[in-house]
């Protein structure tokens, strides 16, 4: 039951605050009105009726002790003075009592007081507003008493309930905008540690209560953390990536002085391996975390890739859907899709790349018609260095970075890369980030 409930109950902060704090407000009042209306209500009602049912009685035992009144004034008289109008008709049929409204309190209350106080056959009227007539049959005739409703009915009580749901009204308003006040700074700390997440600026300045502030700085205070560690790693690795260059240099140097030969090529070759397979490893250890996101126009990004795929001979078309404008990082996005495109011009002939954008997602997709991947081994290829065919040379499966490299973009993104079937008949890579 419990789980029932709180699959159906809101997920969002501010509005599971309103029913922590309406919830106990409803029950209470509720509560209150059920004590008012059993306890009160219809106490005072009972009370009032049983008051002008007893008036009545008197009446009714006045008439048929004197029954020589002339005019039947001293009646008339005594019914003034409990603030009664009383007279006597001529003997007549009592209509039938008319249908009660459902959630009436009156109609039973004086019904019953008048069966057991008067103990005659009567009748009553309560549709008018502001009076009552009550008709009760006598041996003399038909007794008509009038009485202000006023007397027989608590009729301001329900000013109580008015005062209770315009007070809860207020109440719950202030609430709303309370709570609103407040979920709102967690808002933006949740929007801004998302941002961060995505490589994009934000102007976050901690605001709310005081833990909602403390949580703002301790956010402020990791992301300067991050940024240090990721400044240090760039500056480590640039120092490593300029000595390493430098002996490559040399050994190019070296290599020039030589003569041609089996030999000098071999090591040429070997030489220009190191140099890609280098700048690989840095780019995969460095990432661009550093670059600013900013918009990119989709359509013209992924013919820029047709170019360069068509260039290396390989038939290519691109098809794109949807606002062109996307925000990324124009150069590590590109670097996570030429990756892609690489792989399958590596082992197909044909590519096509597909974009299309909706109101939350991007959806790249790049299929090849080369042999694809086992779907056992399409989460394995994205590990770094892993290679499908080991006995293929080096020079021909690369690094085993590309692939490793293009989830780490998108993930930077806040997004993945996946693997699939394609139309084509070989691979389908699928880059999916928020926008």
């Amino acid at each position: 039951m419990l789980r029932w409930a709180g699959r159906r109950l809101p997920t969002g902060l501010f509005a599971r605050s309103l029913i922590i704090i309406i919830a106990p407000m409803v029950i209470l009042q509720s509560v209150l009105v059920y004590a008012f209306m059993e306890r009160h209500w219809q106490t005072v009602t009972r009370r009032l009726s049983a008051s002008v049912a007893q008036d009545i009685s008197a009446l009714v035992e006045i008439l048929d002790s004197y029954p020589a009144d002339p005019g039947y004034e001293t009646l008339g008289r005594i019914a003034e003075r409990m603030n009664l109008d009383a007279d006597v008709l001529p003997e007549a049929p009592l209509p039938p009592l008319p249908a009660r409204p459902l959630f009436s309190i009156l109609e039973p209350t004086l019904a019953r007081e008048l069966r057991r106080q008067v103990g005659r056959p009567f009748w009553f009227d309560t549709s008018t507003d502001s009076r009552i007539e009550i008709r009760v049959r006598t041996d003399h005739g038909i007794l008509q008493v009038q009485t202000r409703r006023s007397q027989v009915y608590a009729s301001n009580s329900h000013i109580f309930l008015v005062w209770m749901l315009g007070s809860s009204l207020v109440l719950v308003t202030i609430a709303v905008v309370f709570m609103r006040n407040q979920v709102r700074p967690i808002a933006r700390l949740a929007e801004a540690a998302e941002s961060f997440g995505l490589g994009r600026d934000i102007d976050f300045r901690p605001r709310g209560a005081r833990e909602v502030r403390r949580a703002g700085y301790a956010f402020i205070e990791m992301r300067r953390r991050i940024e240090r560690a990721m400044e240090q790693r760039t500056a480590m690795l640039n120092g490593v990536s300029h000595d390493l260059r430098t002996i490559l240099t040399r050994f190019k140097l070296s290599l020039a002085l030589l003569d041609d030969g089996p030999d000098a090529d071999a090591l040429r070759k070997d030489v220009d391996e190191m140099s890609r397979m280098l700048e690989g490893y840095l780019a995969f250890a460095r990432g661009d975390a550093n670059e600013p996101a900013g918009p990119v126009d989709m359509p013209e990004f992924l013919d820029d890739l047709r170019s360069d795929a068509e260039r290396a001979g390989h038939g290519t078309t691109v098809s794109y859907t949807g606002d062109p404008v996307v925000i990324v990082r124009a150069d590590a996005f590109k670097r996570c899709l030429a990756n892609l495109v690489s792989n399958a011009a590596r082992f197909g002939d044909r590519i096509a790349i597909t974009g299309e954008r909706d109101a939350r997602w991007l959806t790249v997709h790049v299929d090849d018609d080369g042999p694809g991947v086992p779907p056992a081994s399409r989460e394995e290829v994205f590990k770094p260095f892993v290679r499908l065919d080991e006995a293929r040379n080096v020079d021909e499966g690369g690094s085993g970075l590309g692939l490793a490299i293009a989830r780490d973009v998108a993930r930077a993104h806040g997004g993945d890369v996946t693997l699939g079937e394609g139309p084509l008949g070989g691979l389908r890579a699928t880059v999916r980030i928020p926008v």
